[in-house]
């Protein structure tokens, strides 16, 4: 309360001031563009008129190593620069929005229970060194205050330096992420939850879901702030 009086939360878009403890004001909240009607498995974005939450084609196909996933906003318009000045412009302050709005997210699924534990997606070291910081772990942090879930602290790694997935075709973003990930200890939760800031493909979260798996877990989900259409 008292760093809210110092520091009110103040819109990241507009200056404006912000809406409860959040750093956007609703005007500019409600302007960002709505994830639904999406998967209700994927969560990608459906065509306007499609039944929101229903399988899209490719998860009654094929469904993913994950069980849910829950994400934000499409990944486009301003929720691609606020994700873009995040991840690579050190404004580490939109960590503490992202995990706010995850965190409300995932309180307002009536047909789960919340994870038992946060799975940041990992960072290779030598793009952790590069970066400064692991942005998924950042958005993890908060999320994990305000529901009072703990965040895992390096007992699932990554052991290969993949090039960035935005570079990649869609075919190839599989193999580039195929055993990527480790799980160095074990892992006393059977429910966890995924963190991650954009979901394009879903190669990175469902191979790391599968790993996941293998180790124990029993029911993925995952949370990300923006899906590609």
């Amino acid at each position: 309360m008292a760093l809210n009086s110092a520091y009110p939360p103040t819109c990241v878009l507009c200056g404006a001031a912000g809406f409860g403890e959040l750093d956007l004001c609703l005007g500019c909240l409600a302007d960002l563009p709505d994830i639904a009607p999406s998967c209700g498995c994927c969560a990608l974005p459906l065509p306007a008129g499609a039944p929101d939450g229903m399988r899209c084609g490719g998860c009654q196909r094929q469904p993913p190593a994950y069980d849910r996933c829950i994400a934000l906003f499409r990944y486009q318009g301003a929720v691609t620069r606020l994700i873009g000045d995040f991840k690579f412009r050190q404004r580490l302050h939109l960590g503490r929005l992202f995990g706010q709005l995850l965190a409300e997210a995932a309180r307002w699924q009536p047909d789960v229970s919340l994870p038992e534990l946060l799975v940041p997606v990992p960072l290779h070291p030598s793009r952790l060194r590069q970066r400064g910081y692991n942005q998924s772990l950042e958005v993890a942090r908060v999320a994990s205050h305000e529901l009072g879930i703990d965040v895992d602290g390096g007992r699932i790694e990554r052991v290969v330096a993949t090039p960035p997935q935005l570079r990649l075709a869609r075919a190839e973003r599989q193999s580039n992420v195929r055993d990527a990930f480790r799980v160095r200890q074990p892992l006393c939760a059977r429910h966890v939850a995924i963190v991650d800031d954009v979901v394009t493909t879903g190669a990175t979260v469902g191979e790391l879901a599968r790993v996941l798996r293998q180790a124990g877990v029993e029911r993925v989900d995952v949370w990300a702030v923006g899906r590609t259409p």
